[in-house]
């Protein structure tokens, strides 16, 4: 059931304003027409969590799948000639989470007032990206809205097939990185300081080792508050860096540059990159707009400096392959040859699909290739900090033991 605020009128033309629960708005009608009222005007009320302190970033997110079963839905609709407001008023009722479910609800009001949907999308930033909307006003100016929803499901199903591959070849580093933090903080604040405790009690003479050891578990044992707030406030300062344009330069210098992640993050880019173009491109969207709107697709900002340079070059009448040319560093080895062919051709839409599919093979390649070498390395270095370990607590241990 949904809230909606309304105006209704009765045959004596008096005005009655409130509010009521409904299915939809021709539910509500019916429901006024019975209490012999017409109904004039009703809007969707979004509820707010009843009234609860609500922070922003903390909202549902809505799922990756349950955009693309939302495009799906809508695709289907608009190829029957179901009307966009009983379109949206069904999708409501199947969407999963209440921030969907409202959005959803909503833009259906706003279409019923005879907004565009492009316009009506543009109240949910958070739910539907620019090139989601670049598409749709695509679609809508060229009257292929079917097709450009088939496309845009097509994008956000390969955006899903991309972001899973590189979240399972990483899994298993991260289950590793956490096992070994979650130990070292264990033995941190329950082992070290009762070992400590007994040397101390012994007045043993300890290596330097394992006095830094056993100094380190007693000071996290006891100032562990300082050293969590100390870390917060870390992730504080590099989520408000990243944040800055600066901040963002310098970490996507260090991605780009650093040899093991150098290659996974530029073949992720032009992934990104080449697919958003394509998708563009082939639902009727100009070069130049598509620019424009795919610079906000991809995450780093030397990509964003490329696409950006190549909008103002191809305003003078250059070529997209020549005006990424001076970009060369950052595309992998053949994807501007690949360009030139497409533009060459007259099928840049065509290859540059072809091109995407392609380097989203080698993201994943890539993410398998960095999750075998990283795999090993943590591995190794479990091995030596039990080792060292081993070595400053427990052989000491034994001796002290030993002399007893």
């Amino acid at each position: 059931m949904a809230n909606f605020s309304y105006t209704a009128k009765s045959l004596d033309g008096h005005i009655q304003k409130g509010t009521s629960e409904a299915e939809n708005i021709r539910e509500l009608a019916q429901s006024l027409k019975t209490e012999g009222m017409i109904l004039v005007k009703a809007d969707y009320i979004v509820k707010r969590g009843g009234g609860r302190f609500e922070i922003p970033f903390l909202r549902g997110k809505v799922s990756l799948n349950e955009k693309i079963l939302m495009t799906r839905n809508l695709s289907v609709m608009v190829s029957t000639g179901l009307p966009l407001v009983k379109g949206f008023s069904i999708l409501s009722a199947q969407a999963k989470s209440k921030r969907m479910k409202y959005a959803l609800l909503d833009i259906g009001q706003e279409i019923s007032k005879g907004r565009s949907l492009s316009d009506s999308l543009k109240k949910y930033p958070d739910i539907f990206s620019e090139l989601f909307l670049g598409m749709i006003i695509a679609g809508e100016e060229s009257g292929t809205m079917e097709d450009v929803l088939k496309v845009l499901a097509l994008q956000l199903e390969k955006e899903k097939e991309m972001n899973s591959k590189l979240q399972k070849a990483l899994i298993y580093p991260g289950i590793l990185l956490a096992t070994m933090l979650i130990v070292g903080i264990f033995l941190m604040i329950f082992v070290l300081p009762k070992i400590n405790v007994f040397f101390k009690s012994l007045h043993a003479d300890l290596p330097l080792t394992t006095k830094i050891i056993l100094g380190s578990g007693d000071f996290f044992a006891n100032y562990w508050y300082f050293l969590t707030g100390g870390v917060l406030i870390i992730i504080l300062i590099f989520t408000a860096l990243i944040r800055t344009k600066n901040g963002r330069f310098i970490i996507d210098t260090v991605m780009i540059k650093t040899p093991l992640v150098s290659s996974l993050v530029k073949k992720s880019n032009v992934a990104a990159l080449i697919r958003s173009l394509s998708s563009l491109l082939s639902a009727g969207v100009p070069l130049l707009k598509s620019l424009e709107i795919t610079s906000g697709t991809v995450g780093n900002s030397y990509f964003k400096k490329a696409l950006y340079d190549a909008g103002k070059k191809i305003e003078k009448g250059e070529k997209l392959f020549s005006s990424l040319k001076p970009h060369r560093e950052i595309f992998p080895y053949g994807a501007i040859e690949m360009i030139e062919i497409g533009e060459e051709t007259g099928k840049t839409s065509v290859i540059l699909k072809r091109l995407a599919e392609f380097y989203e093979d080698e993201v994943s390649s890539a993410a398998e290739n960095l999750s075998v070498i990283i795999e090993p390395v943590l591995i190794v270095i479990m091995g030596l900090l039990v080792g060292i370990f081993a070595v400053s607590i427990i052989g000491p241990l034994y001796s002290v033991l030993g002399n007893v």
